[in-house]
């Protein structure tokens, strides 16, 4: 069974064919890169995950998009709780303007849990996951804003985990930081994924090599190449997909 699945999915903003007959499908426990040019749909793709394209005015959807099996784009759907099982992780890190337990915890009450024994123990676990526990185990209560900006990224990932999400979607999660933080959300990466599936946008080609399993090249919004890491930074016989690992473009 797949974790997460689209078949001829196609995507407009009012005339503009964003997205182009994509099928894509990836199994659990994997990282997926999604690759390619500024503006060539792999954001646009990695929001069909949480419906957050459903957000922007004028956007139509055709085909079909799976997240274990269940189209999420049914009529029954409720969008509300489809997205408390999928986590996301934007480009630049967005603490909520609480403590550094209670941006842990937020999803959780939201979610309806009022335990404060499962609360406390979630946001620990959740911490410790995201390799931040040890720095701010002994200011929890402090301002997230007190943190720096690896430390904030690391934060915003503790609280996608504190949900126990299906799936986790992250956008460029590094872009905005220093190499030093950079290399420990990629580590933070690979060892997530032995319990998460992961799908992940990013510009940058030795960290799409360092950190997915398999990877997608899009172009113009269509899904070109959609392979195993290895095979296609290795061996990438379509020719738009090596000029662009290459660096001749993009």
């Amino acid at each position: 069974m797949y974790k997460a699945e689209t078949k001829q999915v196609n995507l407009y903003y009012k005339d503009f064919h964003a997205l182009k007959n994509i099928d894509f499908h990836i199994l659990s426990n994997t990282v997926t890169a999604l690759i390619g040019p500024s503006g060539c749909g792999k954001s646009t793709f990695l929001r069909l995950f949480n419906r957050m394209n459903d957000l922007i005015s004028g956007v139509k959807i055709t085909g079909e998009v799976f997240l274990e099996d269940k189209n999420i784009y049914e009529k029954d759907i409720i969008v509300d709780e489809l997205r408390k099982h999928v986590g996301m992780v934007f480009q630049k890190p967005n603490p909520f303007p609480k403590s550094i337990f209670e941006n842990v915890a937020y999803g959780l009450r939201v979610n309806g849990t009022n335990n404060k024994n499962i609360i406390t123990e979630t946001v620990e676990k959740s911490l410790i996951q995201a390799a931040l526990w040890d720095e701010v185990k002994d200011k929890l209560k402090k301002s997230a804003y007190e943190l720096s900006g690896g430390q904030q990224q690391r934060l915003c990932i503790a609280r996608a985990l504190a949900i126990e999400p299906s799936l986790i979607l992250m956008d460029e999660p590094a872009s905005a930081l220093d190499p030093i933080s950079t290399a420990k959300i990629e580590e933070l990466i690979y060892e997530l994924k032995s319990k998460y599936t992961i799908i992940i946008v990013t510009h940058n080609m030795q960290q799409a090599g360092r950190v997915s399993d398999k990877t997608a090249f899009f172009y113009l919004g269509e899904l070109v190449v959609f392979d195993s890491t290895k095979k296609i930074f290795t061996n990438p016989r379509e020719i738009r997909t090596q000029n662009y690992i290459t660096g001749r473009f993009g």
